[in-house]
């Protein structure tokens, strides 16, 4: 059965009362109703959330049509932005699934038990269910996945999320070919030890890189598989990725796992290699050829006004956060001063008032709000605008008028009139020399990579699943830089290459204990070294989402998923 809730239209801002994750881990408040009509300005900061997470049977049958950016991957071993998720989260069904609200159900699994110290792992699978080509999803499907994604010819960029578990270290090392943790003998029940006790491992299994993969799959370089993933999920490819053109999906009718899809079939246009894609994408919507669509800054009042009244218009404050992600080993930003200098020289609320319309909130902390037992407002102290001890942080970090930054950012996702703000304030009140330059998103994900890397870049962080720790443990566990090698490419998300024991240490701490009062705790201790001392990261703004849609043609539309993408698995056309 899909289940039901009610529509939500909560005023942003106010104090969350409990935990409630949408979209890319969405939080919603639903103590104050507040819809937004007549005064169209918002409050402080932030615009009125809007979403209505009704869910209502339909009947199967339509195209949904969406305008994306190239993903850096659609096959599960490399999957990792919003526009890679929304297809591989289609094609696959993983051992557990989180849900809008950020809760964790099982999926491909029946249910899952785990031993006293959270070591040992065992996930009972359901069954009859099977891969697009027909065979058979196991065990054994699950090892070759994860196996597929954490070797170290694959240099995956998400390979992370398994480096809990037993083999991980020598599988990546090349050392190993196979997960000695992971026992697949059983073809109804798969087993995981972990080297680091996680009581949080299982939320670690919704993730689609630890999807399964048919025997088909072969390594993680076969092109054929990467450009036309066989899954077991909900839709299945209908012809592969044309790069730079286009990708279509359609309903897989043989699904059993779930809910079998509504939609005859999906078809996501890419826009390619135009700094104008989200409004390409609002224009599509306004014309006709879209029926989903992303929302400018610039556009956000107008088109609101005209797609609010017509139960078209979502607007969630997520569980994410706008940030500029910093190269910490290499000058001139390899001192905390140098990176409390930069943040401290940016104005946050001018640049949100100026180009978002005030919709976004500086931020003042790394891990979100909507985690209330773990949110430390105010511990980025750097976090406010302050130039002059801007200047002296500056001038004692070395880092002179003049002095030469590279300032990187991804065209085509709204973000040239805020970065180009941020690089006008660094010039008026530092004195800095700022390299200021957009390219392709992938592009900017492989510059990031390099052992060269230098400065400062544009990035958003959406939870992978919903624990605090996933805003920690990836961004700056020396674990999730992917390799100890400083003159090799960072294969993990955290591509900064900051590291701290002390940090290290309190992140394993907290994923071992099963009181979540003491999770939380060390989780604030940890975030208090990355962000309050070391600032390894610059936040920007709390993350606010804008998304509008034809409402007069599709039904359960009106909120997005746990990566701010439409719920295609339950959207209907009426």
């Amino acid at each position: 059965m899909r289940t039901k809730s009610v529509l939500l239209r909560a005023a942003a801002g106010l104090a969350v009362s409990s935990l409630v994750l949408t979209a890319c881990s969405q939080q919603s408040n639903t103590g104050t109703d507040n819809s937004g009509d007549g005064d169209d300005k918002p409050t402080a900061f932030g615009y009125p959330e809007v979403e209505n997470t009704e869910i209502t049977e339909g009947k199967p049958g339509g195209t949904f049509r969406l305008g994306i950016v190239e993903p850096t991957a659609i096959d599960p071993y490399n999957a990792q932005e919003s526009e890679g998720m929304l297809v591989t989260e289609s094609l696959f069904t993983g051992l557990a699934h989180t849900n809008p609200d950020g809760t964790t159900e099982p999926a491909a699994a029946e249910n899952w038990e785990t031993n006293d110290d959270c070591s040992e792992w065992t996930f009972n699978l359901k069954t009859g269910n099977k891969f697009h080509n027909g065979e058979e999803v196991t065990s054994a499907s699950f090892k070759r996945g994860w196996e597929r994604t954490t070797a170290k010819a694959a240099a995956s960029d998400v390979a992370y999320h398994f480096d809990q578990i037993e083999g991980y270290d020598a599988i990546q090392g090349g050392s190993a070919t196979t997960l000695s943790g992971v026992d697949a003998s059983d073809p109804k029940v798969l087993k995981v030890k972990l080297s680091q006790p996680s009581c949080e491992f299982y939320m670690r299994t919704a993730h689609t890189a630890m999807s399964p993969v048919p025997t088909v799959a072969g390594a993680a370089d076969n092109q054929a598989y990467n450009d036309l993933p066989i899954g077991n999920g909900p839709f299945m490819m209908d012809g592969p990725w044309q790069h730079d053109a286009g990708i279509k999906l359609k309903r897989y009718e043989d699904y059993t796992t779930g809910d079998k899809a509504y939609l005859d079939a999906v078809e996501l246009t890419i826009l390619v290699g135009d700094e104008t894609a989200q409004q390409k994408e609002l224009d599509g919507l306004n014309n006709g050829q879209f029926d989903w669509a992303r929302v400018p800054p610039n556009q956000l009042k107008t088109t609101r006004d005209k797609y609010e009244p017509q139960d078209g218009w979502i607007s969630k404050k997520t569980f994410g956060i706008d940030y500029l992600q910093v190269a910490v080993t290499k000058a001139p930003m390899d001192s905390a001063d140098a990176r409390k200098a930069v943040s401290m020289a940016i104005d946050r609320a001018t640049i949100s008032e100026g180009v978002f319309d005030s919709s976004r909130a500086p931020a003042t902390s790394w891990v979100p709000g909507g985690y209330k037992d773990a949110y430390q407002p105010g511990v980025c102290d750097a976090c406010e605008y302050n130039p002059e001890e801007a200047k002296k942080l500056a001038e004692k970090a070395g880092l002179k008028p003049g002095t030469e930054i590279n300032f990187q950012f991804n065209t085509g996702g709204g973000h040239e009139e805020w970065t180009a703000a941020v690089k006008q304030q660094l010039e008026k009140n530092l004195g800095l020399k700022v390299n200021y330059s957009g390219v392709e998103f992938s592009d900017m994900l492989e510059n990031q990579k390099q052992p060269t890397s230098t400065g400062i870049y544009r990035l958003s962080w959406g939870g992978d699943y919903g624990t605090p720790g996933n805003f920690l443990q990836p961004l700056f566990a020396t674990s999730a830089i992917g390799t100890s090698d400083p003159n090799a490419p960072a294969t993990g998300d955290n591509r900064g290459r900051y590291s701290n024991p002390e940090f290290d240490k309190l992140i394993e701490e907290a994923a071992a204990s099963k009181d979540e009062a003491e999770r939380n705790e060390l989780y604030k201790k940890a975030e208090k070294i990355a962000i309050g001392d070391d600032l390894a990261n610059i936040p920007m703004f709390e993350r606010q989402q804008f998304r509008a849609y034809d409402s007069s043609k599709w039904g359960n539309a009106g909120f997005m998923d746990f990566h701010e993408n439409p719920p295609l698995d339950v959207i209907f056309q009426k």
